[in-house]
């Protein structure tokens, strides 16, 4: 079935449909032979070329892989540094003829729950405002919080680009004058976390992502690395912002065993990079206490 030019770029790995549309008007996409144009329709038989490589193309929900990170404080979620900072792409698993999507963003004091995925169209569809997804945060404020300051976080606060507001705050204890909240919202702005707490007076000192949406930072993702999720997990999620599912195959003795290689190298013997992980961290500190049941949606 033929797909536009850009939808299929992106489905393939190669950024999202805005990058390859911008790829498509300079010129720097070859088509059997040929110069693409914008509004170009092509099928997984087209040989297509990016930038002189030749594009690896695949069916709708075929081989879609998504990873869950757990991003250390101190990184960057650039590709690319000017500064030589380390970056959320130097620990991941290399592809060949694909690249990782990061979906969103945290700033480089943001540690938690990132998730790459080599599909474009998963990763725009996950981050567009339009599916409401859900983000939550583990958070250390410093200074006091009276209930009239969370009622007035969950009504919304003008912030530059308009109104912003969490849709719910559960106490997670604390030690005198730093207190830790689960709080969750349904945007990624820049710095909307930090800057929400910030308008009632009090710092935040401590901040970490532990959910998107139904994805739950898991125990066994520690500080800087990965885990990836299983193809059951990653249909769940397509279908959440309706994206055709794969269909899951049985896999073999010896795939299974060069998923666990593949694992084992990217996960098992990696230093711990610089960073504070509140979960895992065998330094004594406080601990917060976990929420209840959730209210959030």
């Amino acid at each position: 079935m033929d797909e536009k030019l850009q939808k299929v770029l992106a489905r393939a790995g190669q950024g999202s449909r805005r990058e390859m549309e911008t790829r498509i008007r300079d010129g720097r996409v070859i088509v059997n032979g040929a110069v693409a144009t914008l509004g170009d329709r092509v099928s997984v038989s087209d040989i297509i070329e990016l930038d002189g490589y030749p594009v690896k193309l695949t069916e709708a929900g075929e081989g879609r892989r998504v990873i869950i990170y757990n991003k250390p404080e101190g990184e960057v979620c650039t590709r690319k540094d000017p500064e030589g900072r380390p970056t959320v792409f130097d620990n991941l698993p290399k592809l060949r003829g694909e690249r990782w999507i990061a979906v969103g963003r945290l700033d480089i004091n943001t540690s938690g729950l990132l998730l790459f995925t080599t599909d474009g169209e998963l990763a725009n569809r996950l981050m567009h405002p339009s599916t409401e997804i859900d983000r939550e945060y583990l958070v250390r404020v410093m200074g006091e919080v009276t209930e009239e300051n969370i009622a007035t976080l969950k009504k919304g606060i003008n912030l530059d680009e308009g109104i912003a507001k969490f849709t719910d705050i559960v106490d997670g204890g604390g030690e005198g004058i730093n207190r830790w909240f689960y709080v969750c919202l349904m945007e990624g702005r820049n710095r909307e976390v930090r800057r929400l707490w910030e308008s009632q007076g009090v710092k935040v000192n401590r901040l970490k992502r532990v959910r998107f949406g139904p994805v739950f930072l898991p125990s066994k993702a520690k500080v800087g690395r990965w885990v990836e999720m299983e193809e059951a997990d990653v249909n769940s999620l397509c279908a959440m912002v309706d994206l055709k599912v794969s269909a899951i195959a049985q896999k073999t003795q010896q795939q299974k065993l060069d998923v666990k290689r593949t694992k084992n190298k990217h996960t098992g013997g990696a230093r711990r990079p610089k960073g504070f992980d509140w979960q895992s961290t065998d330094k004594p500190e406080f601990k917060p206490k976990k929420p209840g049941k959730r209210t959030f949606r």
